[in-house]
């Protein structure tokens, strides 16, 4: 055993986060659980058995997905009974964070045994340290509801929360969804569109909502993937706003006033804050 190799105890849950897209994102610690275990619980065997195969793993793969997840907790529950060990991973990412796993985790809670978590990749955080936003916070709210009315009743719940939502997409229904954010949350809202995370085609875009449809439109290739949606929250979005509108004031006026001025008038017209505008325009006086 190699230092650092995980110890995989019996009668042991352990909740293995996978690859998002690159197959070497898994960690080392994953590697040594899931050759040790004594099954693998799979949300698709197919998907993780193209995993196992490629680190040379051999482990018996059990399924485990949302149509049987309440079965098939109890035939696992039985065998972590017997002293066994199970991992359970999802097709990527971290299972029971918008994927199944999260009742099998209950249980195994309930029923007295252990639950090691083995993290790794999350296209949650991937998307998150990309995104340039440094907000206080922010709300991980999945993947919305797929019928119309009810995901707009949930955008309407959401839209005056502070922190930047974040949430999961499907390619089917991404536009959709984008279209619903700009008419329920603002065309002015900030939002960062990340697709197809650590593989092939991975892009991450920047714009207002109110310009993202055209941008999706430009190019058929940009509703394809799998997408985490990063949208500015209620309080950021209006700062951005009235800065933005500041910005557009500050444009027109420090071209033909001093910049005392232009600053005082771009503040009362904005309503943004003077001394936030007044670097600003003594950059755009230069500039003219």
């Amino acid at each position: 055993m190699h230092k650092g190799e995980a110890t995989v105890a019996g009668a042991t849950l352990y909740v293995v986060a996978t690859p998002i897209g690159n197959l070497r994102d898994v960690t080392l610690r994953a590697l040594d659980v899931l050759t040790s275990v004594d099954v693998v619980a799979a949300e698709d065997t197919r998907v993780t058995r193209q995993l196992l195969s490629h680190y040379g793993i051999g482990a018996e793969l059990f399924a485990l997905h949302e149509h049987n997840e309440a079965r098939a907790s109890a035939r696992l529950l039985a065998w972590l009974a017997q002293g066994k060990s199970v991992a359970m991973v999802s097709d990527a990412g971290t299972p029971a964070v918008s994927d199944p796993g999260a009742l099998l985790v209950r249980r195994v809670w309930e029923a007295g045994f252990r639950v090691v978590p083995i993290p790794g990749a999350s296209a949650l955080i991937a998307a998150l340290s990309a995104a340039g936003r440094a907000g206080p916070g922010f709300v991980f709210l999945g993947f919305l509801p797929p019928q119309r009315s009810a995901r707009r009743k949930a955008l309407e719940t959401c839209a005056p929360l502070a922190w930047d939502l974040v949430f999961y997409e499907s390619p089917h229904r991404v536009r959709e969804t984008l279209a619903d954010m700009q008419d329920l949350l603002g065309p002015w809202r900030e939002v960062v569109i990340a697709r197809e995370l650590t593989k092939l085609f991975e892009s991450l875009h920047r714009c207002a909502l109110g310009e993202v449809l055209a941008w999706l439109d430009a190019d058929s290739n940009r509703v394809r993937g799998e997408f985490v949606l990063i949208v500015a929250g209620a309080q950021r979005a209006r700062e951005d706003a009235v800065w933005q509108a500041g910005e557009r004031a500050l444009q027109v006026l420090v071209g033909e006033l001093p910049v005392a001025q232009a600053v005082r008038l771009a503040a009362q017209i904005s309503g943004a804050r003077k001394n936030d505008l007044y670097q600003r325009a003594l950059a755009l006086k230069r500039d003219t």
